[in-house]
């Protein structure tokens, strides 16, 4: 299925306008009724299947525990691997033009290489995350600490600094370095997936004073939550996140930001250094949170117009990246510099009836491979998405096809709720009261 909004990449003055969104939206729609060019995929199901992926430490039991490894395939030719382990998406083969198919994340061969690798219990920035299911909190907390209204009072909690002074992803051990339990049979018909489930316990992240990244002791998140993440692939080729969680505590409130740290490179995660600074990026937001040193907001949001991270019309990534114009709407605050390139968090605009998608979801990003034909739609429910373009990837890992990573290898679109809202009344809030129940889907939509 072609995207028609493609002519148009080829036309930079278009912004993202009736006719632009108008073009995405098409797509959305197409999309979500699963048109396909042949009658054949109409009639053909999606499949699942199961293997075991070898065995590690759960760190809530502390036992040796069996992982697994899932493989959703679509009648298009489209295949996603998922592992247990984290509930990691750890490859998604696409096919591009000529019907050539590719991997386009980046990902680890083993289940070794995840556990030692993806986002290891070290206080120096954690890792990549590399397709991680992030939470409990996705982004960073400022300097690990945020206050929340109780029945009892105002409580102050605190959690583990693993990314300078400020805690990131959920903390030294976050939802990507535990095994997921499967909830339920596979899920078969019009798509194929699987539920997966964790259970956080009161204090999660938690830690001894002394402990790392807790040098006077961490209260870690409270309240138990049972989070159900739930992943299918359908025949419009669309990968489809689901997200559930349950606040179990009768009298505890907590806060949660889940988020997928898969990075993207639409030309394949093997493809030539670089090849990802080549790619079109379009982002449906008018604003960003530009952020302090340490990459805490600063509290406002900023427009985009006149900045490196206008992305209303689509800019590849690298034409852009190591302009130093970009502290215009945050002065003495450099934003490229601190980031080391994009890693902020852009404020998705107003749903309007032009950028609406599948299941009524708001158009975020649009991500496009000009060599191979391939293309990607983000989808979603947040009010923001965080666009990562693997600043920190430095050649030192090795990925799932022999293959190092390093700067322009692969970017994110982590849709989230903003960083550190639980320090930002101003912010749309990340709070989950006791008893209750948070749902949120985001669909990334490939074609070719």
């Amino acid at each position: 299925m072609r995207n028609v909004l493609l002519p148009r990449f080829t036309r930079p003055a278009v912004r993202f306008g009736a006719a632009a969104v108008l073009g995405i939206g098409l797509v959305g729609g197409l999309a979500a009724s699963q048109a396909s060019a042949s009658p054949s995929h109409q009639q053909c199901s999606p499949t699942v299947s199961k293997a075991k992926f070898g065995k590690t430490i759960e760190p809530y039991t502390g036992k040796l525990t069996q992982t697994f490894r899932y493989t959703l395939t679509n009648c298009r030719g489209m295949q996603i691997h998922l592992l247990s382990y984290g509930a990691i998406t750890q490859s998604i083969d696409v096919p591009g033009r000529n019907g050539r198919e590719a991997d386009v994340i980046l990902g680890f061969k083993t289940l070794k290489d995840y556990v030692t690798e993806a986002s290891p219990p070290v206080t120096a920035n954690g890792g990549p995350y590399f397709g991680e299911t992030i939470g409990r909190y996705g982004n960073r907390i400022a300097k690990g600490t945020f206050k929340l209204q109780q029945p009892s009072g105002l409580e102050t909690y605190t959690l583990p600094i693993n990314n300078g002074v400020n805690d990131l992803h959920g903390g030294l051990v976050g939802f990507g370095d535990h095994v997921w339990s499967q909830v339920g049979r596979l899920i078969r018909g019009n798509a194929a997936g699987v539920t997966l489930r964790l259970v956080s316990p009161n204090g999660d992240s938690s830690g001894a004073v002394g402990s790392p990244g807790c040098p006077d002791g961490c209260t870690g998140f409270p309240a138990q939550i049972t989070v159900d993440v739930t992943f299918t692939l359908n025949n419009a080729d669309q990968y489809r996140i689901h997200y559930k969680a349950v606040n179990d505590s009768k009298n505890l409130n907590t806060v949660i930001n889940l988020t997928n740290h898969s990075y993207f490179n639409l030309a394949g995660e093997a493809s030539t250094a670089g090849s990802a600074y080549g790619q079109f990026v379009q982002i449906n937001a008018n604003k960003y949170t530009p952020t302090d040193t340490t990459q805490i907001p600063l509290g406002y949001l900023a427009p985009v117009k006149g900045t490196p991270f206008d992305f209303t019309r689509p800019h590849t990534i690298g034409s852009r990246i190591d302009d130093v114009s970009a502290n215009t709407n945050s002065p003495g605050f450099n934003q490229l510099l601190i980031a080391q390139g994009y890693d902020h968090n852009w404020v998705l605009n107003p749903q309007t009836a032009r950028t609406t998608g599948p299941e009524g979801l708001n158009l975020a990003a649009h991500a496009w491979d000009r060599a191979s034909g391939r293309e990607l739609t983000v989808w979603t429910d947040q009010p923001g998405v965080q666009f990562y373009s693997g600043n920190f990837l430095t050649g030192t890992l090795v990925g799932i096809s022999g293959h190092t990573y390093r700067q322009g290898a692969g970017y994110t679109f982590e849709t989230q709720h903003f960083p550190n809202s639980p320090n930002q009344p101003n912010f749309p809030s990340t709070e989950l009261k006791a008893g209750a129940t948070s749902n949120s889907t985001t669909i990334f939509a490939f074609s070719s």
